[in-house]
């Protein structure tokens, strides 16, 4: 265990500096909240940051109708038990407005619509930092952001301009119009996050334990078949196995695999052995080479 707290307390020491160096440099800072394991760790770590004040921003939440429903369940019990300022803006609401185009057919998502209401959102609060769970580990575009991403007067990333970031000195300088993503867990791992969530004792939605569950399995992925979120086909059947998910994006790109693992210290020993890479069950990854890269060229998160 002592292996384990001497790897995971510079990291926490990390993103506790890049936290309180938001809040002293930008007048109008946000957290992006998802209900997932490294949101609800950016919270914790915000609470660290800022201990005995209350955390000094509001989450942002950008729903797209097609959550998990634990997700949803655990993000508003949390907030409530923290007092937090939470925001929830609806990718339905986007769709209303004529603003996306609702997609249609087998592999139908809402995943991709969120950018489009996330820079609305940005414009209706001016917030000029969003702090971000994204890290480096998870997939090869966001191992090229920087830990403050600048992003232009139309929300786009552009990973060729964007400043060195030597001796962990954070510029927050940005121009009229400009906002900056920021990731304080940019350098953990997906199992740093859940050491680190074993070892503070912090409390995520069930979903991420093993759970008998009805699903169904399409392109060699384990898919929830409890809603009518995601498209399935007549002859796709429908069996009850033993799952679990990995991370809790929209429903209609997220797959589960196959667990016994039902607290965190069997979690963690899975992911130790595990060869795959946690984000192989996000289908909207898997669209094209550059599926991630495109979309955060466009303002995602």
């Amino acid at each position: 265990m002592l292996k384990n707290t001497v790897k995971i307390d510079p990291l926490e020491n990390e993103a506790i500096y890049i936290i309180r160096e938001v809040a002293a440099q930008f007048e109008k800072p946000v957290l992006l909240f998802s209900g997932g394991k490294d949101s609800i760790t950016l919270v914790r770590l915000a609470q660290k940051a800022f201990y005995p004040s209350k955390i000094p921003f509001p989450l942002l939440h950008i729903d797209t109708g097609h959550n998990f429903p634990e997700t949803i369940e655990f993000r508003d019990r949390l907030v409530k038990e923290l007092g937090l300022e939470l925001i929830v803006r609806n990718v339905q609401d986007s769709i209303n407005q004529g603003k996306v185009k609702e997609e249609v057919g087998k592999y139908a998502s809402r995943n991709m619509l969120q950018t489009t209401t996330l820079l609305d959102a940005i414009e209706e609060f001016k917030f000029d930092a969003c702090i971000g769970g994204a890290r480096r580990d998870e997939e090869k575009a966001r191992a090229k952001e920087r830990i403050f991403s600048v992003r232009d007067d139309f929300g786009q990333w552009d990973e060729k301009n964007q400043r060195p970031e030597l001796f962990d000195m954070l510029n927050g300088e940005i121009e009229l119009g400009q906002n900056v993503r920021v990731f304080p867990i940019s350098n953990w791992t997906e199992l740093d996050v859940w050491l680190y969530i074993e070892k503070e004792n912090i409390e995520i939605p069930s979903i991420y334990f093993a759970h008998k569950r009805e699903i169904f399995l399409r392109d060699g992925l384990i898919w929830s078949a409890k809603d009518d979120i995601v498209f399935r086909d007549e002859n796709e059947e429908v069996l009850e196995k033993v799952v679990r998910f990995r991370t809790v994006g929209d429903m209609s790109c997220t797959a589960a695999v196959f667990s016994d693992a039902t607290d965190i210290t069997t979690v963690v020993q899975e992911i130790r052995e595990s060869t795959l890479s946690e984000r192989g069950a996000r289908i909207d990854d898997k669209r094209s080479e550059s599926a991630m890269e495109k979309r955060k060229q466009q303002g995602y998160f």
